[in-house]
């Protein structure tokens, strides 16, 4: 049985066939409810009943001098996304706290741009200071930081850097042009070395191959990442891809799976396009499929859905939140 061999090597580490991978790209429709129930399985090996609920606040918003073709704060789009500089640690403490409050473990300080300036790195140091206060583990996702910077936010109490690598790198010209994939890598690198927990995904749906997708599994493998973000494009007006379909469900399940059956330790976080693909009680199906974590609250400039739909989903299936708090700084 293809899947049960698939499955006795992950768990074993082993790497796969090329026969194997492309069974996890292009599984048998006929068998799709046996091939998410192994992913399940490798899931609840590495986490149990455990599900990590992360949230996050957008620290500075809109006019990101990247062009990534999907989102709606860049300046070279006009998708009408909130523009503002570096928000008081105040209001960063008070998300923190309602993303507690939510049960969340996880907190992302997320700025807008290539990498923060000085003046930025200021501002966001003093907003993850405010942020430690509430006990949860800070993150930053601020784009692409050397070690320098990494050891200030650390200093400061950060305990994870987030940072995504969006698409494999044979597709990612065809979504950014103004900075190499290189550059991501680097930063991703960067992060591991600094010893803080490293949270990097993707988007899909953008137009991408499963080789493209199983392109960007792989390269995260490699990179040893401790969380990957698994985004679902939600189509924004204004952008070059405005008029693309989104996905179904099935295909947004396949793609937890693969990233399962690569990843079977790493956490796979669900984060934007959840609920657009999977309303109501569809949302389980994501945790059937293999996801271990998903992202409560709002987006950066997408509303979410209220966390206590969460608590009922982990409730329904037996599942539990995640506690990974640190000490007050």
């Amino acid at each position: 049985m293809p899947y049960e061999t698939i499955f006795r090597k992950a768990i074993a580490s082993q790497y796969y066939t090329d026969t194997e991978f492309r069974i996890l790209m292009d599984p048998d429709p006929e068998r799709l409810h046996e091939f998410f129930g192994y992913a399940m399985r490798l899931r609840e090996r590495a986490f149990g009943r455990r599900i990590g609920l992360c949230a996050i606040a957008s620290a500075k918003s809109g006019c990101c001098s990247e062009d990534c073709s999907f989102c709606a704060q860049s300046m070279y789009y006009d998708t009408g996304a909130p523009e503002f500089d570096v928000v008081e640690p105040g209001a960063i403490a008070e998300q923190a706290k309602q993303a507690a409050e939510s049960g969340a473990s996880r907190f992302g300080i997320v700025a807008s741009g290539f990498s923060p300036e000085s003046k930025e790195l200021d501002a966001l140091v003093a907003a993850v200071r405010a942020a430690r206060e509430t006990g949860l583990s800070v993150d930053v996702s601020v784009g692409c930081l050397d070690a320098r910077k990494i050891r200030e936010l650390k200093a400061a109490g950060a305990t994870g850097v987030h940072h995504n690598l969006e698409t494999g790198p044979n597709f990612f010209p065809s979504i950014c042009t103004t900075h190499d994939y290189e550059d991501d890598i680097a930063a991703v690198r960067t992060a591991k070395q600094s010893g803080v927990y490293v949270c990097s995904g993707g988007i899909f749906g953008l137009g991408e191959r499963w080789e493209d997708r199983l392109e960007l599994a792989l390269t995260l493998r490699a990179l040893d990442v401790d969380s990957v973000p698994i985004n679902f494009l939600m189509p924004v007006p204004g952008t070059p891809l405005e008029n693309q379909p989104m996905l179904s469900q099935e295909e947004a399940l396949r793609i937890v799976a693969l990233f399962r059956f690569v990843l079977p330790k790493a956490h796979l976080r669900i984060a934007g396009g959840r609920h657009a693909i999977f309303p109501g009680a569809d949302r389980r199906r994501l945790y059937a499929a293999g996801a271990s974590g998903v992202m409560v609250g709002d987006y950066l400039t997408r509303a979410g859905a209220p966390a206590a739909e969460d608590a009922e989903d982990l409730t329904a299936m037996g599942l539990e939140p995640e506690k990974v708090t640190v000490e007050a700084a």
